[in-house]
Parts: structure tokens; sequence; C-alpha cells
């Protein structure tokens, strides 16, 4: 935290963003600036924030969160609060990688994943929707992936997290529509972010019967670290772009890559649907 409680202006829509010293949280940071905005940025090192705050002194607060701490995230919520009065923007953004097969996962592995991709910001989203309802607006992005849509070998752990948190999410957006708030699910590709950085992408333990599927996640993904086709600063502004549309989407592919893999889930979800629907209409109980 800061260690200030002393009242603050705000200019503009006030953000509330996690992971904000990297990646797709920097770049929103940057681009919710850029539209004269001001931005709490929160980030487990705030320090490494200190170059944004210094270029905006006035529309900057860098604080430490770790979102798996729950009184953490109660704190940062009262203090934004109690600086600003609102908060206009939640981003639910932080996150990392885990690479393995469904076998080689531990117990451990799998709880902290989930605790960082779906505990985390359903407890942040908690924390800030009774004053989003009394304020008669607002809006939740969740940071998920393509992966939140479909899977593939090596990434079952990151996808289930995220699988989860749309799943939360599709009936938070139902939910709180009647109160003027949006929700926005970002689902990105392979983008230049920290995501695939060395040290970024935690490793399961390796099962070698595994390697002619999982290998090759294992290599292909730190391997395309600073090769990625996506811009973050791009993606930024198409998420601001949905955020301020009339209607703004449920979900939001970013990247050619992200928008082509999940046309072709959906078009094979459906060919299969098809072709067992026979078979999943004859189950009812008057079904001849």
């Amino acid at each position: 935290m800061t260690g200030t409680s002393e009242q603050k202006r705000a200019t503009g829509r006030v953000w509330l963003i996690t992971g904000a010293n990297s990646g797709f949280g920097r770049a929103i940071a940057e681009a919710a600036l850029a539209a004269g905005d001001t931005v709490v940025a929160a980030a487990r090192r705030p320090e490494t924030l200190d170059d944004l705050a210094a270029a905006h002194p006035d529309r900057v607060v860098p604080v430490r969160l770790d979102v798996t701490d729950q009184a953490g995230i109660a704190a940062v919520v009262a203090d934004t609060l109690l600086w600003y009065g609102r908060i206009d923007v939640l981003v639910n953004n932080a996150g990392r990688g885990l690479i393995g097969a469904v076998e080689e996962y531990t117990d451990r592995e799998l709880r902290d994943l989930m605790e960082l991709h779906f505990f985390g910001p359903a407890a942040l989203t908690r924390a800030v929707l009774p004053h989003m309802r009394a304020q008669g607006s607002g809006a939740v992005v969740q940071l998920s992936s393509m992966g939140g849509r479909f899977s593939f070998p090596g990434v079952g752990a990151y996808s289930a997290t995220k699988f989860a948190l749309e799943g939360l999410s599709e009936a938070l957006a139902l939910e709180v529509a009647q109160f003027g708030i949006k929700v926005l699910i970002v689902e990105p590709g392979a983008f230049r972010t920290s995501f695939a950085g060395a040290g970024a992408l935690a490793q399961a333990a390796v099962i070698p019967a595994y390697d002619s599927v999982v290998g090759p996640v294992r290599t292909g993904l730190p391997e395309s670290d600073g090769k990625q086709p996506g811009d973050p600063a791009k993606a930024a502004a198409a998420i601001l772009a949905a955020l301020d549309a009339e209607r703004t989407p449920l979900r939001l592919a970013l990247g050619n890559d992200a928008v082509d893999a999940i046309l072709g889930n959906l078009d094979a979800a459906g060919r299969e649907l098809r072709e067992w629907e026979k078979v999943g209409r004859s189950t009812d109980l008057d079904a001849e």
C-alpha cells in the first residue's frame, strides 16, 4: 500500500488493474491514462510501477497486492474508494502459466493456480460490486485466454482456471446488467507479453510417457517469447473500445490466432453436437 489515506482527485474514470506492471495489465493502464483516466495500479512489486507513476504523478497510484490475499484485496478496494470515492473499471489481469499433462500436476499446483486465476478475481469482483451497484455503473474486465474456450495438451490446468472464470463471469454478466454494470471477458491469443518469458512459465514434473504430446508445448511456448504476433497496445485499445461501445460484447477474442482457433473449435463442437443430437434427444422419459 502507499501508506496514505488522503483523499485524491480523480480525472476521468477510476480503474483498478491487477498485474499492472507488465503485459496486458501495463498496456491497459497506459491506454486508460492516454484516455485521460486515473489508474490504481496493483502489483506484487509496486516499485516496478515507479516510472509510470512518475510520468503521471496525479493519475497513477501504485499499490501492493497479491490477489490471493483476501485481506489485501479488501484493503486495496477500501483505500481506492477512500481516495476517489468510486471504482469505474476493475481489470482482473494478474496471472501466470503452468505447463504439464493432467497426470503430471500436483494438487498444490492446481490449487495455487485456481487461487490466482479464479478465487482472487472472484473476491475482487465481489468487493467492488456493492459500490458499482450503488453508483449504477461500472465494468468488470476478466482477462481470460483463447484457452478459456478450448484446451489442448499441456495446458489443462491453465485452461481449467480460465474455464471456471468464464463460467462465473457469464452468470455475473446476466446478474449485474440490471445495475448498469458491464462484464467483458477478454480472450487473447499469443501476444508479446512476459507470459512466455524466461522464468514466467511454471513446469510440472515430467512423466516421459507424455513427451510426444506435451513436449512440443514445453519447448514451443518459451521459444515463442518475443515472436508472438499480438501487440498488447492494440489489445488494450480494443478493450477500451469494447467497454465504450453501446453494446459491449460478453467475450472479446483478440488476435488472428485466437479468432481462428475459437471459430474452429465452435464449428467442431457444433458438428459433434449434431452428430450425437439424436442420441441426446432419445434420453427423455417420453422419447420414442
